[in-house]
This record gives C-alpha cells, structure tokens and sequence, in this order.
C-alpha cells in the first residue's frame, strides 16, 4: 500500500507544471519554446533598452549607452521578477548626416531617421504583444529620443 501511495505522489508531481524562471533574463539567450513558456507563466513584462552608438568623449567607447541600458535593463527585470529584457536598440536618431549636425560630426555615430526609429520601436511593441507579453517597457538611456 505504501508503494501504490509513493507511485501516486511520484505520478502526481511528474505532471504538475511548475513555473520556473528561465535560465536567462535576456531574450536573446533563449528558445522560441523557452519564451513561450515563460510567458504562459508569469514573465509578462519585457524590457526594452533603447541606448545608442555615438562619442561621448574622446575618451569613452561608443557603444557605452548600449552597455548602460541592458545592464539597468537587467536589474529592473531581475528586481521585477516578471520580465525578460529585450536586445539593446542600438540604432537611434543622432542627428543629420547631411550636413552633420549633433552626434553626426563624430565619427563612428549611428544616426537613423525619427520616424525609422518611431516605426521601429512600434512593430517591435506589436510583436511583443502578438507573442504574450502584456507590458511592454521602453527604457531610455539618455538624449532626445526619449
């Protein structure tokens, strides 16, 4: 009786789903089916960190704000404990090319159009929407675009 009793149990938590946390935080790290489950389950929140790619000084790399925004990115959703952090917008408006103005006038800043930018961050948004994320959280680092 204390076998069939065990045998039970054992059966029981083998199909009791469990929500588990994925094994990373980062979007970009996981499966299709991995994301797929952790929002059937409670990661209904993704973060979205918008950085940019221009100088900040002669002497800082130009991808500093990128490597900003996800790692805030990363401690929000970690203290939240519901979301996943989407990769790094890196393309953001910086300013014209012709002629160069604002970030333009360095070298090795990446400008998009506005409404490029604007258009991308909404698709982006529908998808997340589409694929069962309920709060989409666009997080700025710095500058005008925000």
């Amino acid at each position: 009786m204390r076998f069939i009793s065990l045998f039970a149990v054992l059966l029981a938590c083998a199909f009791t789903v469990r929500a588990e946390a994925p094994r990373s935080l980062f979007l970009e790290d996981l499966t299709w089916t991995e994301v797929r489950a952790a929002t059937a389950s409670h990661m209904t929140t993704v973060i979205v960190p918008v950085g940019g790619t221009e100088q900040s000084g002669p002497h800082m790399a130009l991808g500093k704000h990128n490597a900003r925004a996800r790692w805030f990115a990363q401690k929000i959703a970690a203290e939240l404990g519901n979301a996943l952090v989407a990769p790094v917008v890196s393309y953001v408006p910086e300013g014209s090319a012709d002629p160069p103005t604002g970030h333009m006038r360095f070298p090795g800043t990446i400008t998009i159009p506005e409404d490029a930018f604007e258009k991308t961050l909404e698709s982006a948004a529908r998808g997340f929407r589409l694929h069962g994320f309920h709060y989409i959280v666009f997080l700025g680092d710095h500058g005008g675009y925000r």
